[in-house]
């Protein structure tokens, strides 16, 4: 900091003088002496220099109560708000740092410091505006080294090593010691795959404490999903550091993401013991002790833990496609896996938000850490708002593709390709072109795929990541369409070389990037053309019908509808065309005709579990039982908790069908479902076993039925039958004693 900040009193020099001795010992890691010389300062009249040593030796409190007494003897001082924004930014309060920061804009509209300051705490958020602020504040003093540095790890954060590395160097010509800069240099290299970087040396043999310079590379391999290597990164801080908890923390929450719980506690409880109580440690430390609630299910190559409320009824499901996935996965990646894949499913979406603190541009239903997956429970969703199978299939994508490459993948083509597995799978799987992207395909938002990892970690508009999952998506879907499915998994291959995305394109697929883009674009476009150009007046021609059908006006419905349709099909939300002229139809008695519709609207991807059991309904009663059982089974994949409707009827078309399986796994459902009437569900699932020869558990399931209702003539029955068929099996002709 200037000396002219620290002046300004009788004796304020001395004092000045001393807190820049002590900044000396702490930047060559003389941590005794800088702690001593703290000590003395904070005997200081000062209250801005004892805040500032106050800060130094850790006593936040009482640090931040003299800098309010300090900016109260000083209220037109920037550079005091500045400094106590810095220490609630530390202390996990960017809101309150950047209300200072403002304050101090607000003084100087024109204080560097202050917009850096800015830029920090927008940092935090992964908010474009730090790069601006960054910017901004340079473009007022290029010689600000504070700003220049800060940027170099902004841009490397945006996946620019180039100009990382440039900035990192003008920061270095501005201050040859500045060690943020440095630091920088050091991840770039490790980002690099260059194993070690020559700058760690050059860093320690100024400080050899600077724990930090390691903790920088931990952040941004983990920002990049090399959680192993972030880790090992974090490791070497604390081993230089060990009071660094801001490592501490994230070495422990990284090692719960990694299922190493018993290590991750540790950590994180050692930070808390020692008032380093930021969000993301309480709150992993209280997920982990919620995990008393739930069941661990382990298999050879999976595990699964379920919330104990709902495991019985999820498990079959969950752990069905959890296997299945993988089988395909292996075999169409050419990866086997080593160690089994861990899922994590959270009816609390809140306990779901801790598993992903921290990490940018997420959807907020899944998230990958190597081989463990966490994902929302449908239960901690509305009905229809989340189709979890599609997101397990995406998330394991992330698992396979992270895995081949060593996770060495740019964010951009793992979320493309996981995207282009969702319908893969199924065709309605996946999420459906949205008002958004229709919107950013008009106004040409959508990123060239050499900048399109922006879109995830730093978006410009609140809809970018949205959006950069479809294009993302629409890419790979666009290679696979053009030059088939082999040459996605060629440019897989490829990204494990950290080679950067324009050299992929122009190696693999014969193109410069910006070539790529403009086919690209013109393909998406032709794709969409229809919906794109007709969104305006889709949104005036939908209001009139759903005005229409409010009105009962039902021959308008089905006249306008299927033109208002078709101008954007995707659109399956509440209250869809589909649904409304299928009303219609209904009420002109034109069953086949609603029916029709409905079928459309499921083959599109409406996921309305009311809607869909109302199609099935009409599909029993026209003998179509195949199709009803299809239809009911797609809500088991999109919300089949609390819903002993959905199971039961499910399970009785199955019967109907021969389909002894599901209708066994449908009625075990009821059961989990703890329904009023048990009697009834523990019956129909003795039937069903019975039907499929497993006579010991069908008779289990009928004295539980009695026991619940003691009377209940069909499982006394059932029984009776059970009893006779297993006499019989037992009944032997015995020999004469005498013979």
């Amino acid at each position: 900091m200037r000396l002219v900040l620290l002046a300004g009193m009788a004796g304020g020099w001395v004092w000045g003088q001393s807190l820049t001795d002590c900044r000396a010992f702490d930047h060559r890691g003389a941590t005794g002496q800088a702690q001593a010389c703290y000590r003395k300062l904070t005997a200081s009249p000062d209250p801005f220099i004892q805040a500032e040593a106050l800060w130094a030796l850790g006593d936040f409190q009482l640090a931040s109560k003299r800098f309010e007494e300090a900016v109260k003897r000083k209220p037109k001082s920037a550079d005091y708000r500045v400094r106590w924004g810095l220490l609630f930014l530390e202390r996990f309060n960017a809101t309150e740092a950047a209300k200072l920061f403002g304050e101090a804009l607000e003084i100087d509209e024109n204080h560097v410091p202050a917009m850096t300051g800015m830029a920090r705490a927008a940092a935090e958020r992964f908010d474009p505006k730090a790069v601006e602020m960054a910017e901004k504040a340079l473009e007022k003093d290029p010689k600000y080294v504070a700003a220049r540095s800060l940027l170099a790890r902004l841009t490397l954060e945006d996946s620019n090593p180039a100009r990382a590395v440039e900035e990192a160097n003008k920061a270095l010509a501005l201050d040859a010691e500045n060690l943020e800069a440095m630091s920088v240099l050091a991840a770039v290299d490790l980002l690099a795959n260059k194993g070690t970087s020559p700058w760690f040396g050059r860093i320690l043999a100024i400080n050899p404490v600077y724990g930090e310079a390691h903790a920088m590379s931990g952040d941004l391999l983990v920002l990049n999903r090399r959680y192993t290597e972030g880790i090992a990164e974090y490791e070497k801080a604390l081993a230089l550091k060990p009071a660094l908890w801001s490592a501490r923390a994230d070495l422990g929450v990284n090692l719960m993401r990694l299922g190493r719980e018993a290590e991750a506690r540790r950590h994180l409880e050692l930070c808390y013991e020692n008032s380093y109580r930021d969000a993301k440690t309480v709150n992993t430390l209280k997920l982990m002790d919620s995990y008393k609630n739930f069941d661990l299910f382990e298999t050879p190559n999976t595990i699964l833990r379920l919330n104990k409320k709902e495991s019985a009824l999820l498990r079959p499901y969950m752990e069905a496609e959890l296997k299945k996935a993988i089988a395909v996965f292996e075999k169409k990646y050419g990866v086997k896996l080593t160690v089994p894949v861990q899922l994590e499913v959270y009816p609390n979406h809140e306990d779901f938000a801790v598993r992903t603190m921290g990490m940018p541009g997420l959807g907020a239903l899944g998230v990958t850490f190597g081989t463990v997956v966490a994902m929302d429970s449908p239960s901690g969703r509305r009905p229809g708002g989340f189709h979890w199978a599609s997101t397990l299939w995406h998330e394991l994508s992330h698992v396979f593709v992270l895995t081949a490459t060593k996770h060495q993948v740019p964010r951009w083509f793992t979320e493309g390709l996981a995207v282009y597995e969702e319908t893969a799978v199924e065709p309605d799987w996946g999420d459906r072109l949205d008002p958004e992207t229709i919107t950013a395909i008009k106004e040409k938002k959508l990123l060239p795929i050499a900048q399109l990892d922006r879109g995830f970690i730093r978006p410009k508009y609140q809809a970018q990541v949205i959006v950069s999952y479809f294009q993302a998506g629409r890419i790979c879907s666009y290679i696979a369409e053009k030059w088939g499915f082999p040459k996605l998994m060629e440019m897989m291959h490829e990204f494990t070389k950290a080679t950067p995305t324009p050299e992929v394109v122009e190696k693999l697929l014969g193109m410069k990037a910006e070539e790529f883009d403009k086919q690209f674009l013109a393909w998406v476009e032709a794709q969409t053309k229809t919906t794109v150009e007709g969104f305006a007046e889709w949104q005036k021609a939908a209001r009139a019908v759903t005005l229409a059908a409010r009105d009962k006006k039902w021959d308008e419905v089905i006249k306008d509808g299927p033109r208002v349709r078709d101008l954007f099909p995707d659109y399956v939300e509440g209250g869809s065309i589909y649904e409304l002229l299928a009303d219609a139809y209904m009420e002109r008695k034109d069953k086949g005709a609603a029916m029709a519709e409905l079928e459309r609207y499921a083959r599109v991807g409406g996921r309305n579990p009311a809607t869909l059991k109302r199609l099935a309904q009409w599909q029993e009663e026209a003998g179509r039982l195949a199709e009803a059982a299809r239809t009911l089974d797609k809500i088991n994949y999109i919300y089949p908790v609390q819903d002993e409707e959905l199971h039961r009827r499910l399970g009785g078309v199955a019967m109907k069908l021969g389909q002894l399986p599901l209708a066994i796994r449908e009625y075990r459902a009821v059961v989990a479902l703890t329904p009023i009437d048990q009697a009834s569900a523990h019956f129909n699932l003795a039937r069903a076993l019975h039907a499929a020869g497993r006579m010991g558990e069908a008779e289990e399931e009928s004295l539980l039925a009695l026991e619940a209702a003691p009377g209940y003539k069909p499982a006394q029955k059932l029984l009776l039958e059970l009893s006779q068929s297993a006499a019989g099996k037992e009944t032997l002709p015995v020999k004469n004693k005498e013979q």
